[in-house]
């Protein structure tokens, strides 16, 4: 593994760990093994616990008192509390974008959706959900609204792992992808009403998804 520079040691290392969530490497309810982390990235706990503080900002590890950390689980309160606030904020990035959008971030954003398309139909999931993030993105800063784009990417860290644990059956794809080809008619007419309710609904889909392909805990308290 390559070693972390050390001009940007706690920053690299908590995306490393971030990463390492994501896609299921460190997975939820176990302790974060901070000196085998230490011995990959040649770092030493200082920076490595730095790193953890920033994640335990995010909601994607917990600090435990002397005991380490752990990460966080996925449960159906904390899924559905955050998708219900970050269906809002995309809703109204959409009834944003519509408004301050240029013609040259819409063919980018319709470059992003073929590009997604050949993903899809090749059923090339990861790089799929690359173009897929990056369209929303694209939205939310054609929104023009900097506090708007910062709340939703801190509230976006924590359910992150959920797309890559999902099971993505034909049906939600189905309709993850006409949803997909929705927004864009929209961001061409400039719909921002018809894009936020697409957006909001977009999520909850999401949402039920997560539920029935088993990524969500049932809500309890562990005891450590």
């Amino acid at each position: 593994m390559i070693k972390i520079q050390q001009s940007t040691l706690y920053g690299e290392a908590a995306a490393r760990i971030r990463d390492m969530i994501n896609e299921g490497q460190l997975l939820p309810g176990t302790r974060i093994p901070e000196k085998k982390l230490c011995e990959q990235f040649g770092i030493s706990r200082t920076p490595l616990r730095e790193a953890l503080k920033v994640l335990a900002s995010e909601g994607m590890v917990e600090l435990l008192p002397n005991r380490g950390a752990r990460v966080v689980r996925l449960t159906r309160q904390m899924l559905e509390e955050t998708y219900s606030v970050m269906g809002a904020l995309e809703g109204l990035s959409g009834e944003l974008a519509c408004r301050y959008i240029s013609e040259a971030e819409v063919a980018d954003i319709q470059a992003l959706h073929y590009q997604m398309m050949a993903h899809y139909k090749r059923r090339e999931i990861r790089p799929y959900f690359e173009f897929n993030q990056r369209i929303h993105d694209a939205i939310m800063l054609a929104s023009r609204n900097e506090v708007l784009r910062e709340t939703h990417a801190s509230l976006n860290y924590r359910i992150q792992r959920v797309r890559y644990a999902t099971n993505m059956t034909d049906e939600y794809w189905k309709q993850a992808v006409a949803d997909h080809e929705a927004m864009i008619d929209c961001l061409l007419a400039r719909d921002g009403e018809r894009l936020g309710s697409i957006l909001r609904e977009h999520l909850r889909h999401k949402l039920v998804v997560a539920a029935a392909s088993g990524v969500i805990d049932d809500d309890r308290v562990d005891s450590y």
